[in-house]
């Protein structure tokens, strides 16, 4: 991941949250975005772009979607408020709460205009990794695996509004003129990354942070933890001998302080990452991407759309917890060497029996038969 384009400046703190600003060297205008808010209690994506097929559905709460504009000549646009656009899928009254039906993560609106459900896209990417399951019919599996994959998937998060501090933090922080952007440390740990096209965007989207999802760890931290490690720069004043001097002195300060964040930020922006195109926008590209899954490592997921020069326009990103990336490292592994129970195993250093139990674990010992299930059960007991 490349901030191309993007400066990284000094952050601020609050309690355990750090935000750290992004500023846009040469902000063009040829590419904007706005919000699109909902007010259903849960919505309901049809994947396949027809409601009828449930295999094919993604569920969550969608507090907003973002519409974006572009220019294919790189003239500027503007960017009206969402309520200028059309209706977006249709509201369902089921009495206890309502719907929302929609289609697609990303839907094209018209010419020049892309519907997108900001970092849906990628959880729903995460869910559908190795979905589908064996595709040999070996003897270990139960019917269901065999017959519907992974079946059903879910994932679970916490709002933005129960990260403790960060709606503060957002409400008191100073804005750049020229910020586009934000990384957001809780307890010295990135959280989430977040980047749009102008200034503009930026401050229409800035609280938008709060009706995001945050995975597990991020939450247990913003609990645990009250204020972050202290990283103090400062000028030798010994050295200043003219205004010159300390120009020199701030600029390198903050140079090496952008350098060290963007070291906290390795993670994410050092991390290989697996990507999938999702859509073509004249000059841009959107797609979604997965960090390497290795367990040990921090890993994330997200959605980037990247200019033809490599420029970063938009980027919003989720943090996995340990218990997250353990469930699809399980899968890839399964998926590599073509759900072959003892194949698996073996390349992970587990025996047949613990490689089961860490499948049960996970989350995914349905899909193992009741036979294999009871053979590792009784392996343990000896």
């Amino acid at each position: 991941m490349s901030l191309k384009g993007l400066e990284i400046a000094p952050s601020q703190i609050r309690g355990a949250v750090r935000i750290v600003p992004l500023l846009r060297r040469q902000v063009r205008g040829d590419f904007r975005l706005v919000r699109r808010d909902y007010h259903e209690d849960i919505a309901v994506v049809s994947l396949a772009g027809r409601i009828t097929v449930p295999e094919m559905q993604y569920y969550s709460y969608i507090p907003h979607g973002l519409v974006l504009s572009w220019s294919d000549d790189g003239s500027p646009i503007a960017a009206f408020g969402g309520q200028m656009f059309k209706p977006d899928g249709k509201r369902l009254d089921c009495g206890c709460a309502s719907v929302r039906l929609m289609h697609r993560m990303a839907k094209r609106e018209a010419k020049n205009q892309l519907r997108l459900l900001p970092l849906h896209l990628a959880m729903e990417g995460f869910l559908s990794l190795f979905f589908s399951g064996p595709d040999i019919a070996w003897s270990e599996y139960s019917k269901y695996a065999l017959a519907h994959g992974l079946g059903s998937r879910y994932e679970m998060s916490f709002s933005g509004r129960y990260i403790a501090g960060l709606e503060d933090a957002l409400r008191v922080f100073e804005i750049h003129p020229r910020q586009v952007g934000v990384l957001v440390f809780v307890a010295e740990t990135l959280a989430s990354a977040f980047v749009v096209p102008t200034p503009e965007d930026y401050r229409a989207l800035h609280t938008s942070l709060l009706e995001d999802f945050y995975g597990e760890l991020i939450y247990e931290y913003s609990m645990m933890f009250d204020k972050p490690f202290p990283m103090d720069l400062s000028v030798d004043d010994a050295k200043i001998h003219s205004l010159a001097d300390l120009r020199n002195a701030i600029a390198k300060m903050r140079t090496d302080w952008a350098a060290f964040q963007g070291f906290m930020a390795e993670g994410l922006l050092q991390s290989p990452l697996n990507s999938q195109r999702v859509y073509t926008m004249g000059p841009f590209v959107l797609q979604r991407f997965i960090t390497s899954l290795h367990p040990k490592e921090e890993n994330h997921i997200g959605e980037a759309i990247i200019r033809e020069d490599g420029e970063l326009e938009y980027l919003k990103t989720y943090r996995l917890s340990a218990a997250q990336t353990r469930r699809v490292y399980l899968l890839s592994q399964l998926h590599f060497y073509n759900w072959n129970i003892d194949a698996t195993a073996t390349a992970l250093g587990n025996t047949r029996e613990e490689f089961v139990t860490r499948l049960e674990t996970a989350g995914f010992g349905y899909l193992l038969n009741q036979q294999v299930r009871d053979a590792a059960r009784k392996k343990r007991k000896k």
